[in-house]
């Protein structure tokens, strides 16, 4: 076999097939170029991966693999690209023999594609999950505290005791003795049957003080008391 034939044979096709993209390198002592890959989802700057694949013969090929490089790389990890590269290789000891490089650019092509569907994939899950996570601290913030027996318990028990208290003081307002003045004032209807009868009898009525706790609960001046003695 003519190694060198074969390897110039197969740069006429390649530039043929890759017009204007196929980069040659050098042609001395042998053949060097790069050929730009990229996914079919791939814009600049915002997704998809981009690559340039570098072949280098070597002076038995292609009865012996060629020097493969993985440059210019966008949006591909290194292990990724290791992973690539790995691939590449098997793809060629598989083609020995015959030339390959064309097969070996569609199987990046190929495998760059799937890398990329798989990123895109995992972005859109990880900006679901982290979505619902924003979504479940929302919600918690107005479900409160939830509930348990312990928690009932105790919460029971404060009640019942600030229950008790009021209900305690309530008990002690409506047992608390009140003056004259303040059954006097509370209860209008005693002033007003008061008047109601001296105005019927028409006659002087004697009032027993005694039915008074205490003179000075009715809130009278002196001066008012004198003018009634009088």
């Amino acid at each position: 076999m003519d190694h060198k034939e074969e390897q110039n044979n197969e740069i006429e096709a390649l530039d043929s097939i890759y017009c204007g993209e196929m980069e040659i390198l050098t042609s001395i002592p042998y053949h060097a170029f790069a050929i730009p890959i990229k996914s079919d989802d791939y814009e600049e700057g915002v997704s998809g991966i981009r690559c340039r694949l570098r072949f280098d013969y070597t002076s038995l090929y292609p009865e012996e693999v060629p020097i493969i490089d993985i440059e210019d790389v966008e949006n591909l990890e290194l292990e990724d690209m290791e992973e690539l590269k790995g691939h590449l290789l098997q793809q060629a000891q598989e083609n020995i023999g015959t030339v390959m490089i064309f097969t070996l650019v569609s199987a990046a092509q190929e495998w760059i594609n799937l890398k990329s569907d798989d990123v895109r994939i995992q972005k859109i899950k990880h900006d679901e999950e982290k979505k619902l996570r924003e979504e479940e601290e929302e919600r918690k913030k107005f479900e409160g505290t939830r509930v348990t027996v312990e928690s009932f318990l105790t919460w029971k028990q404060a009640f019942d005791l600030e229950m008790g208290q009021l209900l305690k003081k309530d008990k002690d307002d409506k047992n608390k003795k009140l003056t004259g003045r303040e059954l006097f004032m509370q209860d209008k209807s005693l002033n007003e049957s008061d008047l109601k009868f001296l105005e019927e009898g028409g006659e002087y009525v004697k009032v027993d003080e005694s039915l008074f706790q205490d003179l000075d609960d009715l809130g009278l001046d002196d001066d008012e008391l004198i003018s009634d003695e009088s």
